[in-house]
């Protein structure tokens, strides 16, 4: 059933838990999501990128996710994820979308709060749920990059929430966008996210916070994919970040490397078979497991 994003998450701040935001890019992400989503009995957020609108068409992905939602029981949102280009949040608005993120977060706070008051205004008339970000998340991902971490400060978030009325706030803790988050351990600010989930006591998004667990990063680099000294956040560090707040995850960089690692072991093994829905079905079961081992990381499980 399709949900917004404040009703799934305003749920999961009450009860402590997080939800994840999955991104998706085609039909075989989607099915794979809402399968784990469907067997562990899961709300889920389904996100979608500037990126992935570009290469897929609004018109697709919003008809696949709403398919999808008409046929489970589970709460599924549709999300913009990042949303930078000011026509792209209008449209998402206007199609159908349940919740836009607009990141203004590499302007300054005068122009954050003019821009998200802006994207509030025109999204809660539509009934659809707004989240921001304030400070800046590191790394790069699709059409996402900053050169640096600049950590949330706790005194500018409550003034950023009074000022623009935003339903959820992506807060950065030291997470980064991309495969290579660490040169090691995570490392996250939980000083910080404690102090921000005290004031707040609303919503917190984690961006960044892919996990890269080593049989996955292992299976990837096998099969020929270029990782580099691949580190994310680790079950522990996620699991301590909902403790302290966190109620939406956000997960890409898995989902990705799942898919390619499973392709090319399946090219590889077959090389003779050209065959799309043979080459893509392992993928897409692949992407089911990652989903459903954060599901149960996150403590989504049984919530819908």
């Amino acid at each position: 059933m399709l949900a917004t994003g404040k009703s799934i998450l305003d749920k999961a701040n009450r009860g402590r838990y997080a939800v994840g935001a999955f991104n998706i890019n085609n039909m075989e992400f989607l099915q794979a999501i809402i399968n784990a989503c469907d067997n562990l009995k899961s709300p889920v957020i389904i996100a979608t990128s500037q990126g992935a609108i570009k290469y897929a068409g609004m018109d697709y992905l919003k008809c696949m996710t709403y398919t999808a939602a008409e046929n489970t029981k589970v709460p599924v949102c549709l999300h913009l994820d990042h949303g930078t280009d000011m026509e792209v949040i209008k449209k998402c608005i206007n199609m159908g979308w349940t919740s836009v993120m607009i990141d203004a977060s590499h302007y300054d706070l005068e122009k954050n709060v003019k821009l998200t008051k802006k994207v509030v205004s025109m999204a809660h008339n539509k009934n659809v749920s707004v989240e921001a970000e304030l400070g800046t998340i590191g790394g790069k991902e699709d059409q996402v990059s900053a050169r640096k971490i600049i950590y949330t400060d706790p005194d500018k978030a409550v003034e950023f929430v009074d000022r623009t009325g935003c339903d959820s706030l992506a807060v950065a803790i030291g997470t980064s966008h991309g495969p290579n988050k660490f040169a090691g351990k995570a490392k996250l600010n939980f000083d910080v996210l404690k102090e921000i989930d005290r004031r707040l006591k609303m919503p917190l998004v984690l961006h960044g916070a892919s996990g890269l667990p080593k049989d996955l990063v292992s299976l990837a680099k096998k099969w020929g994919v270029k990782l580099g000294n691949a580190h994310g956040v680790d079950d522990t560090s996620i699991r301590k970040a909902v403790k302290h707040g966190i109620n939406k995850i956000n997960t890409d960089t898995d989902l990705r490397i799942a898919f390619d690692a499973a392709v090319r072991k399946y090219l590889k093994q077959n090389p003779a078979d050209f065959d799309p829905r043979k080459i893509l079905a392992p993928a897409r079961d692949l992407i089911q497991q990652v989903v459903e081992h954060r599901i149960r990381v996150f403590g989504s499980k049984g919530k819908a």
